[in-house]
């Protein structure tokens, strides 16, 4: 009998604790991307990035198609889709780890909050671990923007730049992460 009533508060609680659950999403965060070397700047966009963030546990993830940023230059979005990054092969990017620094509670009111970002970057079928320090920002009405900035080197994902090019291209590119949220009901 005492089973049967553990059985029963467990099933009549849950709903309680996922309700509980404040998660975030966007379908447009913003992606971009920037290389600095004497002889070119280059930089590229992406406007289609999917995130989901649990400001209860701290669990984010997001995924990008990565044919979806776009630069400048028509021929360096052809080369870095058909040349380094094998798109067709390695179509999205994504990453899934934690945010530590921020409360949901914090999130209900207006307000900035300096974080730490960390997990699993996925680029190019290689997965390496990030750590970054970032921003998020609450509106107090479930909008959130969440920043971040970290760097990138090719090399560490396998991703193969042809001599030719490679003084083109710096080492280590500078990424911007940035997540308009709206809280899901």
């Amino acid at each position: 009998m005492n089973t049967l009533k553990t059985i029963t508060l467990s099933i009549a609680i849950l709903p309680l604790t996922m309700a509980a659950q404040e998660r975030y999403m966007t379908r447009n965060g913003h992606i971009d991307f920037h290389s600095s070397t004497p002889i070119e700047d280059i930089h590229a966009d992406n406007d289609k990035v999917s995130s989901v963030w649990d400001a209860t546990s701290g669990a984010i993830e997001f995924a990008v198609l990565v044919k979806s940023f776009t630069f400048e230059k028509a021929l360096m979005q052809e080369h870095f889709n058909e040349n380094y990054m094998e798109s067709n092969k390695f179509p999205k990017a994504s990453f899934k780890g934690t945010v530590a620094g921020v409360t949901a509670d914090q999130l209900a009111k207006e307000g900035s909050y300096p974080v730490t970002v960390e997990g699993t970057l996925n680029i190019h079928g290689v997965d390496r671990p990030v750590k970054s320090m970032g921003m998020v920002k609450s509106d107090g009405k479930g909008g959130v923007r969440a920043e971040s900035k970290f760097q990138v080197n090719p090399t560490d994902y396998d991703i193969k730049i042809p001599g030719a090019v490679r003084k083109n291209i710096a080492e280590s590119l500078d990424v911007s992460v940035r997540m308009d949220y709206t809280k899901m009901k």
